[in-house]
């Protein structure tokens, strides 16, 4: 896969989501209180917990096969076993939401797997729907 960027405030990955539909920007933002990962749609600015990278590969390495992802707001119920679900879990390592902005906490299913694609760490599906991904 080749992804422009160096994951950099100054030097963004430029990513699409899983269905393809839209193109972000993202970056580690090891400064920030908490360390974040930092997802820029538009005029829109997410951030999650950045260990959500090391953390979402681990959890996927331990599960062994595909995970559905399962995007859905913060306002939504996410689907039971997606890596949306356990980005909000609380047995997940940070005990419970992986985003830091109340009211934008969701679409970790979403914005996270394309930076893992591009770091190597996972495989992620880009139908219309349904995505899946696993670790490499």
């Amino acid at each position: 896969m080749d992804v422009e960027g160096t994951g950099s405030a100054e030097d963004p990955w430029i990513l699409t989501t899983p269905p393809g539909s839209s193109e972000f920007e993202a970056y580690r933002d090891p400064a920030a209180d908490p360390p974040a990962l930092v997802v820029q749609v538009g005029a829109t600015q997410l951030r999650y917990h950045l260990s959500c990278v090391d953390d979402l590969h681990a959890m996927l390495s331990e599960h062994g096969d595909w995970m559905l992802l399962g995007n859905a707001d913060e306002q939504k119920e996410a689907k039971p076993d997606t890596v949306e679900a356990w980005g909000r879990s609380a047995e997940n390592p940070v005990g419970g939401w992986y985003g830091l902005k109340k009211g934008l906490r969701g679409r970790f299913g979403n914005y996270v797997p394309p930076v893992l694609e591009a770091l190597g760490l996972a495989e992620v599906e880009h139908q219309a729907r349904n995505n899946r991904m696993r670790a490499l």
